[in-house]
């Protein structure tokens, strides 16, 4: 079973401010788990929604330019 973590710790984590998670809860972006009033997030989640938008570097090609 994931660890399941809070809005604040979601929210260090992604290095944002807490209302970067509450919004991904409310649009229903990421698993969430309610726990009573409390709103919680699955350590696996938060990994799967990282994972999900990464996005990879390209490389681009300068033909025609000299070096």
């Amino acid at each position: 079973m994931d660890r399941l973590l809070t809005v604040a710790q979601v929210a260090e984590v992604l290095g944002t401010t807490e209302r970067f998670p509450r919004r991904l809860i409310e649009e229903h972006r990421i698993v969430f788990v309610k726990v009573g009033r409390h709103v919680r997030i699955p350590a696996g989640a938060l990994a799967d929604f990282i994972k999900a938008n990464t996005v990879a570097p390209t490389v681009r090609l300068r033909l025609g330019v000299a070096a």
